[in-house]
């Protein structure tokens, strides 16, 4: 076979293989979108009339974790998750104040932002089959903290439901114009890319299994905020 038969075949080969990835990148992302269509058109409308069953717990305010131990025993039923606030001990020792049921309360300890929160407690929330999700923040996490949970929740058809209890005190979140934006762009591309993508968290601690003996002997301090103090 002549060189120039040889190159024709080739270059037809590479077209070929190039139409073949073209086709299957837009099936992919055919799929992605059909997904989100899906999750936010019909489950979310489905899920938002559906009673609340769990619960998620925004770190930043030691009062978020006092009244979620308040409600404990309303949504004993459901998986109550709380996303990297207060030490693990010191969130037992709030729920045994409080003669709250531990059994089906979770410590997430990967996030670090309000982002995280969503990105690694979604899938946890998914896992436990939760249809409409009540979040617990502070006024003075609103609004960003409320549209990160529509954009990351609503896009896997999660309802939400922001509940705020009373502080006392300054919760250490800060809000801003600009970090508001950046969220809210991170979270709308994140939305298309979760829905091939899970994120684990490995450092996921049942309440109930939190041993307070091991963390006496290693010590511990708990936050004392507005008047609110919990002591080892």
């Amino acid at each position: 076979m002549s060189r120039s038969k040889l190159d024709l075949t080739g270059s037809l080969t590479k077209k070929r293989w190039k139409k073949r990835f073209k086709l299957i990148f837009v099936f992919l992302v055919g799929l992605i979108l059909a997904s989100l269509a899906f999750n936010v058109f019909i489950r979310l409308p489905i899920n938002s009339n559906h009673t609340v069953d769990g619960v998620l717990v925004l770190g930043g305010s030691i009062q978020r974790e006092i009244y979620a131990a308040q409600i404990a025993y309303q949504y004993r039923e459901n998986p109550i998750i709380l996303s990297q606030g207060s030490k693990p001990p010191c969130i037992k020792l709030i729920f045994q104040r409080a003669q709250a049921p531990m059994d089906n309360v979770w410590v997430e300890q990967c996030a670090n932002s309000t982002f995280d929160n969503f990105f690694f407690c979604t899938p946890l929330l998914q896992r436990h089959g939760v249809h409409k999700v009540k979040v617990i923040t502070s006024n003075s996490h609103l609004p960003r903290a409320k549209w990160l949970a529509q954009i990351h929740l609503g896009a896997k058809g999660i309802a939400v439901e922001v509940d705020t209890p009373k502080e006392t005190g300054v919760p250490g979140n800060e809000e801003s114009d600009f970090k508001t934006f950046l969220d809210i762009t991170r979270s709308l591309m994140w939305a298309v890319v979760s829905q091939v993508i899970q994120p684990p968290c490995f450092n996921v601690t049942s309440l109930e299994a939190v041993n307070l003996a091991e963390w006496y002997d290693k010590g511990f301090s708990c936050e004392n905020q507005g008047g609110v103090s919990v002591k080892p």
